[in-house]
């Protein structure tokens, strides 16, 4: 579990994040959504510790990470996984490589032991055939799916996505958002999803958070929007027009009953 207690960023005059408080919990998939700019991406490099806040509290397991030393915040970070927007594989390594660069700086497994895990989390990811390959020669939803195993890879505690569908069409994103949840289950992960997606919201959020400039504005589950009465969140959520299908498809059901 992640809690994040009264935090605040500012850059310069700026206030980019605003007295956020949120608990990230453990096996559920945590989206925080908003629109660019309100600050959801900031805040998750706070929680991961890319970006120092102006204050607050930031709690692992009830482990504050603002107030640990260097020794100990390098103890923790081995306990993270992370998916980044762009996949940012090593494209001189073969996708086996990529996925075994973190155990190679990490563990003290031998070379055989390393390469099984490897390979574990390749089979796990439906990859085992592509180890050899590299990234370019690979799809933009089998280079994120190399991410996944890589980010699983020291079998982590804390796993973060920062738009992890970006750039795919929507039935490469249902496949990459059912494999997040699924190994988020799995493990038993506190995994924090940043997403514009709305397709990964009515399909994985078990919990949401609504960021508006830089207030936490909303919270509760996929299915918690539907009786929300916060214009703010209906406005974000109406900008695509999956709700209002969606909403369409249950006045229609209603009037069968």
């Amino acid at each position: 579990m992640i809690e994040v207690k009264g935090l605040y960023k500012s850059f310069e005059d700026k206030d980019v994040l605003k007295d956020i408080n949120a608990t990230f919990e453990n096996g559920k998939t945590n989206l925080i959504i908003g629109q660019s700019g309100s600050g959801k991406t900031v805040l998750m490099k706070c929680i991961v510790g890319l970006l120092d806040p102006d204050r607050g509290e930031l709690l692992y397991d009830h482990r504050n990470f603002l107030t640990m030393g260097k020794k100990e915040k390098k103890i923790l970070r081995r306990e993270m996984g992370m998916i980044f927007q762009s996949a940012a594989l090593f494209d001189s390594m073969s996708v086996l490589e990529n996925v075994m660069f973190p155990l190679n700086m990490f563990s003290n497994d031998t070379l055989r032991e390393r390469t099984k895990r490897a390979m574990f989390c390749l089979d796990r990811v439906n990859l085992t055939e592509a180890k050899e390959k590299f990234p370019g020669e690979i799809s933009g939803g089998m280079q994120k799916r190399v991410a996944i195993a890589r980010a699983i890879a020291l079998n982590p505690k804390y796993l973060f996505c920062d738009e992890p569908n970006s750039g795919l069409d929507p039935k490469t994103s249902l496949v990459i958002d059912e494999l997040i949840h699924d190994i988020t289950k799995e493990y038993n992960m506190t995994t924090i999803i940043n997403t514009h997606d709305m397709n990964s919201v009515m399909g994985i959020g078990e919990k949401v958070i609504y960021i508006y400039q830089g207030r936490k504005e909303w919270e509760g589950t996929k299915e918690d929007i539907f009786k929300s009465n916060n214009e703010l969140l209906n406005n974000f959520i109406f900008a695509s027009d999956l709700l209002q299908k969606v909403r369409e498809v249950e006045r229609h059901e209603e009037g069968l009953e």
